[in-house]
């Protein structure tokens, strides 16, 4: 691997312009019994929330992602990671919806998480910051939707881990979302993906440079383990046809194999590429948490094992969108959702898009998803006046 900084501070909300940040003194109880006081909750607005305060869509971010859903990120200075999707005339209509994103609960974007310094002991929280999931990050951003005005929300939207956040929305708060638009996402994480998820997180660990994830105390950062989970990760997101089709067995230029361990083909390259970025902008500490809490997901699980259970009356309307080339959320997991809220007689809609683009698919150019989510997004709208 090319070298990397040997040490790279993690991101932390002052580091950066963050978009919008509140402190909330109304402690955060945590699924692990413990809580979080106070807590900042950091995030960014698109368009103008209209009189009657019905007109908003939150949208929640994937595993790495954070609120600069439409705008450019301020440590890397790209567009933001959904600005195909939200902006004036997108999918996503800022001229017509309120759009809300706040960073996760244990993220690295000013949110306060395991970089951020923990008020008892005035040093960075590391490893003695609580265990998070999915329904936590959830119940972080409804405190935020309060502290906003916002009883109801027309949408929730997210893809991924997103996705995972939209269930647990209408699982815990159907009374608050009018509409829910999980894409490309699932019920509960599988043993496959929790698989590649300790991977990740043993190659951050291994790294000499976590301590423990004290790395910030030292002056160090794990960036090569890293580095090394990022790529692990990364492959999952993309299908085999489309790293055949951008890659094939291309070489990296050279003309010839280098019989030596450089990056001698183009996927090598490429992947070597990711790893590298994505330490400039996230917290090592932060990685291992949020896939934590991504592989605790399980919504039957918190109804006895019947998922159907879990929207039991519920009265939201659904859009459930998956691609057929995704095979770390694929279409047959996609579709218990679609069972389990027919089973309750649920107003739901599901869409599979033809595409060979993998689970990264929902942050790319996709027309049908754009023209199947403006449909949904404007039709709900129109139904109840927003």
């Amino acid at each position: 691997m090319a070298e990397l900084p040997k040490f790279i501070r993690p991101v932390t909300a002052a580091d950066a312009e963050i978009g919008h940040a509140v402190t909330l003194d109304t402690p955060l109880t945590l699924d692990c019994g413990k809580t979080l006081s106070p807590i900042t909750i950091a995030y960014m607005t698109y368009g103008t929330l209209n009189a009657a305060r019905s007109n908003a869509v939150l949208i929640c971010h994937a595993l790495t992602g954070d609120q600069f859903a439409a705008s450019d990120h301020p440590v890397t200075g790209k567009p933001g990671w959904w600005e195909t999707m939200v902006g004036p005339g997108k999918p996503i209509d800022t001229d017509r919806f309120f759009v809300i994103c706040s960073n996760v609960v244990g993220g690295c974007m000013g949110t306060t998480g395991p970089a951020e310094t923990n008020p008892e002991t005035g040093k960075p929280y590391g490893l003695s910051f609580p265990v998070v999931t999915i329904r936590d990050m959830v119940r972080a951003q409804a405190m935020l939707l309060d502290h906003l005005g916002i009883e109801k929300v027309l949408s929730v939207i997210g893809g991924s881990m997103g996705g995972m956040q939209v269930l647990q929305w209408a699982a815990s708060f159907p009374e608050r979302v009018v509409s829910a638009v999980p894409i490309a996402c699932a019920a509960r994480h599988s043993a496959q993906n929790i698989a590649f998820h300790e991977v990740g997180r043993q190659a951050i660990m291994a790294d000499p440079d976590w301590k423990n994830g004290t790395y910030q105390l030292h002056g160090t950062m794990p960036a090569k383990g890293l580095a090394v989970a990022r790529m692990a990760a990364h492959i999952t997101y993309l299908s085999e046809a489309a790293l055949q089709r951008k890659f094939g067995r291309n070489l990296q230029n050279r003309e010839q194999i280098s019989f030596g361990f450089g990056p001698d083909f183009q996927i090598e390259s490429y992947l070597r590429h990711q790893g590298m970025t994505f330490v400039d902008r996230f917290d090592a500490n932060s990685y291992l948490y949020i896939t934590r809490a991504m592989d605790y997901f399980d919504l039957a699980a918190e109804q006895g094992g019947t998922l159907a259970e879990a929207f039991h009356g519920s009265k939201t309307r659904f859009l459930i969108v998956s691609f057929t080339s995704d095979w770390l959320f694929p279409t047959s997991e996609n579709k218990l959702v679609a069972h389990a809220l027919n089973a309750n007689a649920a107003t739901v809609s599901f869409v599979e898009i033809e595409t060979d683009r993998g689970h990264d698919a929902f942050l790319l150019d996709e027309p049908e998803m754009f023209t199947t989510v403006r449909g949904f997004l404007n039709a709900v709208a129109n139904t109840v006046g927003a």
